[in-house]
């Protein structure tokens, strides 16, 4: 079994992504695995803090864990946007295989000097994890939102990311390029999508040579994904088209079966609604394409 660094070296190498996929139940960790089964890709599931304080951090690192020894399958555990050191050390404690160390909100030094910090701690606790930090100002929330906040003042620049990695020692980088958390009303109607500066991304992939990480993927034009993974995005998480697939799975599932109690009658509706949507991403980030840059 290749290590979550090896597999994101290989996918840098053939111009492609790891997806990532936010889970919160048995339902979308299900349609996860299997779209990434059927498509014979790496996969990383995530949670945030929220979703963690649901699920079980310790309960769903055992879960995934079986999976992947059970099926001798690449699927990996990451921390998703995590706010404390506390709560870092007890996902590195648990057994996930990354981390999102995010202390974006936070003035640019003092995001440094906390990063920094939390790299050593956790690469104490086991080494080969790998941590990931975050600059610039991407929103909050994988919900649906009725306008689109101003994030333009927020988006990294080459110069801020290179000093940021050099400063801190994280493992991958998720910048500012146009990316949001959530989705709009109009996303979800499929009238409009997100844009991404594409030369941004493709100049702090030059002034940080490191993985990166596109966050809130959700939602994003098809040919600016296609083009933000060949200039140097390595993972891309998608969190709202999943939570909106969910929801409709499940309201078909009922409406089918209105006097049904048995919840693993109703569920699959839902995990098929999921799975479609992790298998159209998961083609996507998995195209064939040529990026020369090394890590």
């Amino acid at each position: 079994m290749h290590s979550l660094r090896d597999l994101l070296q290989d996918a840098q190498q053939t111009g492609k992504a790891i997806g990532h996929f936010n889970i919160s139940d048995l339902v979308l960790l299900k349609a996860v695995f299997a779209a990434a089964r059927e498509l014979g890709v790496p996969v990383l599931v995530g949670l945030s803090e929220g979703e963690r304080e649901f699920v079980g951090a310790r309960p769903i690192a055992a879960f995934v864990r079986s999976l992947r020894e059970e099926f001798d399958y690449p699927i990996f555990l990451n921390a998703d946007h995590t706010h404390s050191l506390a709560k870092a050390v007890e996902a590195a404690k648990a057994g996930f295989d990354s981390i999102v160390f995010d202390m974006s909100a936070l003035p640019f030094d003092e995001n440094v000097r906390q990063t920094k910090q939390a790299v050593e701690a956790l690469k104490t606790i086991n080494l080969s994890m790998l941590v990931e930090g975050e600059i610039g100002d991407i929103g909050t929330g994988s919900e649906i939102h009725d306008q689109a906040p101003d994030l333009s003042k927020g988006l990294s620049t080459p110069e801020q990311a290179r000093q940021f990695v050099e400063s801190t020692g994280v493992d991958i980088l998720a910048p500012a390029v146009g990316n949001m958390h959530g989705m709009l009303r109009s996303m979800v109607r499929g009238e409009t999508k997100k844009r991404l500066d594409l030369e941004r991304i493709a100049s702090i992939k030059r002034a940080t040579r490191i993985f990166l990480t596109l966050h809130g993927g959700s939602g994003t034009d098809d040919e600016d994904l296609r083009k933000a993974i060949a200039g140097g995005i390595n993972i891309v998480h998608i969190n709202t088209e999943l939570r909106v697939a969910w929801r409709h799975g499940l309201e078909q599932g009922l409406a089918k079966q209105p006097d049904e109690v048995v919840p693993y009658k109703i569920l699959p509706s839902a995990v098929d609604a999921v799975k479609q949507v992790v298998s159209s991403r998961l083609r996507l980030f998995n195209e064939e394409r040529h990026f020369a840059q090394g890590v």
